[in-house]
């Protein structure tokens, strides 16, 4: 790789590790300070303020940096962007403070929506100009832009829990203020180092073509974000908030395990988008780039399930470790899925298969609601987990089919034998050890041996993306 993606990969990667470690700090002191019917609360109100935010976006934040990476006017671009974001921004705040006015009892979930929800619509502002950094590869940028409140929220949050002064409001509050503090600096960084002659103005006919060429990605979007939250806002109703509790805590965790995807990710689609426009075809050595992630992942979500039942036990005093570990073991194994279908979707996405695109997520959504629903009432927590899995299996069989078919065949031929390695070693390691750290040795030797063996590590192959990069 040249020295400039790399460059951009360790911008991304030190951001990412940043906000997880702080996102690691705030997600344990909240577990093990609040009570799980809080935490199951608060964890509601966030599921339906990030479902909201990012249906509201439309697609558009995707659209953005498509259009500022193959050289449209990013002026303009970021312009519609930000005038489309305070409407509908400020409209969903207003609406959310006539529900909290019209009710006739002010419970404590209405009040953490409308302090929470404040913080949230100053973090939506923020999106344009950070989407405009991405589009621009200035990695380095955004890293700084997107760092701010996740620091604020951990330093803050530990302080408080030294004192013992941890709270549903409290908490609610240091969110505030952290989101607000990032969307001030976010606009700091965009005037000192982008300086972009931006103008909030509505121009009608600009703005209308613009959400037209969203459309397809508006449709996107509402399936995945009723993907990424529905089972914990369906939980929360239809269980209880200890059973969300119990059941965020768990993929939240599964979600900061995928670190190397959310580091990765950001990088594929602007690449994809420049390399397609300079060639016309999409590189097939890169498929080798998706062979080492798919073996990573794999070996991810093996010791992710190995680890979780000893030492989140250990972590929470008995909390959260066992009552999951079954959920836990099926997430784990959509974890190498997640990498497969982002890999592909950059890719169509980056082709412009908008169409495309919104048919498999339609598909996907509704086998997840489908699952959510039946499955939830019937056998609990573990039911949304089985359903997310379904999900995911029919996305990539569906991307498999549409998306360079023949190379994304050959993919999935790699991503079967990643996850039977991993199943392998996780059975044989748990059949003759006991002790942690000996299963914990055992698997990763054992995994990475089956890996060799069947040709998923293979250092060999790194020149071809180095190639297809050029």
């Amino acid at each position: 790789m040249k020295s400039n993606h790399l460059k951009n990969l360790s911008a991304n990667t030190i951001q990412l590790v940043i906000n997880q470690v702080f996102g690691l700090v705030i997600f344990y002191i909240l577990s093990a300070r609040l009570d799980k019917a809080s935490f199951g609360q608060f964890n509601w109100v966030l599921a339906v303020l990030l479902t909201a935010f990012n249906i509201l976006a439309c697609g558009i934040d995707q659209l953005v940096i498509k259009k500022v990476a193959r050289g449209d006017d990013a002026a303009n671009v970021t312009s519609l962007f930000i005038t489309h974001v305070l409407l509908s921004g400020l409209l969903f705040y207003t609406c959310l403070g006539f529900v909290w006015w019209l009710a006739p009892h002010n419970g404590p979930v209405l009040q953490l929506l409308m302090l929470i929800g404040a913080g949230k619509l100053a973090l939506y502002f923020s999106t344009p100009f950070k989407q405009l950094a991405s589009g621009k590869e200035r990695f380095g940028l955004l890293a700084k832009m997107a760092v701010v409140s996740n620091i604020v929220r951990g330093i803050a949050l530990l302080l408080l829990a030294l004192f013992q002064h941890i709270s549903l409001s409290i908490t609610a509050i240091v969110f505030l203020a952290g989101d607000s503090l990032e969307f001030v600096v976010t606009l700091f960084l965009f005037y000192r180092y982008l300086r972009l002659p931006v103008v909030i103005k509505l121009i009608p006919k600009a703005y209308l073509k613009l959400l037209k060429e969203a459309l397809p990605q508006i449709g996107v979007v509402l399936f995945t974000s009723a993907l990424a939250r529905f089972d914990w806002i369906f939980i929360g109703l239809y269980l209880s908030a200890v059973k969300l509790a119990e059941y965020s805590f768990a993929y939240k965790a599964f979600e900061i395990s995928t670190l190397p995807l959310l580091a990765i990710a950001p990088l594929l689609l602007p690449r994809f988008v420049n390399l397609i426009k300079e060639r016309g075809i999409f590189p097939p050595g890169l498929f080798q780039l998706l062979r080492i992630e798919l073996a990573g992942a794999a070996f991810i979500g093996l010791m992710l399930y190995l680890c979780w039942s000893p030492l989140v036990d250990w972590l929470t005093g008995d909390k959260y470790g066992t009552v999951n570990s079954a959920i836990i073991l099926v997430l784990a194994a959509g974890m190498p899925l997640m990498y497969f279908n982002n890999f592909l979707w950059s890719i169509g996405f980056a082709q412009g298969k908008m169409r495309l695109i919104f048919k498999v997520f339609a598909v996907t959504f509704v086998v997840n609601i489908i699952g959510d629903v039946m499955l939830i009432p019937l056998i609990g927590n573990i039911g949304a987990a089985i359903a997310y899995l379904a999900a995911m299996l029919a996305q990539a069989v569906l991307y498999s089919l549409s998306i360079e078919k023949q190379l994304a065949r050959r993919a999935g031929i790699d991503l079967l034998i990643c996850m039977v390695c991993s199943l392998v070693s996780g059975l044989i390691t748990l059949y003759i050890f006991t002790n942690i750290w000996a299963v914990v040795f055992f698997a990763a030797a054992m995994y990475a041996l089956l890996a060799l063996l069947t040709g998923q590590i293979n250092l060999k192959k790194l020149t071809a993306i180095k190639l297809a990069i050029g």
